[in-house]
């Protein structure tokens, strides 16, 4: 089984070969370039340097959110352009399940948390329970303080990862009721590693779809959207109370 994986639902960049049990390459850059500059490079790089025929694919998984509108639709453009040209079937997975299989067999709750704006993450709750990963709570996009206070019903240890983190670490020690510890650097933010080793999982269960039937998982509106549905609310208000002489 050959699996390339892609995600760049955050800052990070990251693609990666899975062979069987191997995972024969991954390429991974945070930094402050646009993916739409990276991600194709990246995978040209790793498929040149393990010999690998893109044709010789069996999927082609892609991290499918929540995380960046942009980035998203970037990861999920690339993977359905490779899933159509070389038709192969895709396999979605989810960016924060992926971010919390990186801490593999670590005991208590894990919880990734990427940064929403809005004074909110993009959160879930997880925990192996034998060698496999079970959802606690489901994806969410919440305040810091809800998801303190949905962690605290548990009161286990809990680790967090994700870039949600440097953002509201201060919070979180000041509110804790419960053990917390963080990822380290290597482990604490998306790899395509873990997307491919998730998705070698999704493709033996015949969790897989066509290039057509993939789509991300934004979770919440874009901006762009909220703010037009705000527009279309407060012109119904404004039409409403005209209509009522108001």
């Amino acid at each position: 089984m050959k699996i390339l994986a892609l995600d760049s639902s955050g800052m990070v960049a990251s693609a990666a070969i899975l062979e069987n049990d191997t995972l024969v390459a991954e390429y991974t850059i945070n930094h402050k370039k646009t993916h739409s500059q990276t991600l194709l490079p990246m995978i040209d790089t790793i498929a040149a340097m393990t010999g690998t025929e893109l044709t010789s694919l069996d999927a082609i998984a892609v991290s499918a959110g929540p995380g960046s509108f942009t980035g998203l639709r970037i990861g999920s453009a690339t993977a359905k352009g490779l899933g159509l040209a070389l038709d192969k079937p895709l396999i979605s997975v989810s960016t924060l399940e992926a971010l919390a299989y990186n801490l593999y067999g670590v005991p208590g709750l894990i919880c990734p948390v990427m940064d929403a704006r809005r004074d909110q993450v993009y959160t879930a709750v997880y925990r192996f329970k034998d060698d496999r990963l079970e959802t606690a709570v489901g994806p969410c996009a919440v305040p810091v303080d809800e998801l303190l206070t949905i962690l605290a019903r548990y009161q286990e240890q809990v680790t967090f990862l994700g870039d949600g983190v440097p953002v509201y670490q201060k919070q979180i020690e000041e509110k804790k009721t419960f053990p917390v510890f963080y990822a380290p650097a290597h482990l604490s933010r998306q790899r395509a590693g873990a997307v491919a080793a998730l998705a070698k999982q999704y493709f033996l269960e015949g969790r897989t779809e066509t290039a057509d039937e993939h789509k991300p998982d934004y979770l919440r509106l874009s901006q762009a959207e909220r703010e037009r549905a705000e527009r279309e609310r407060a012109e119904k208000e404004r039409a409403e109370k005209e209509k009522a002489g108001v």
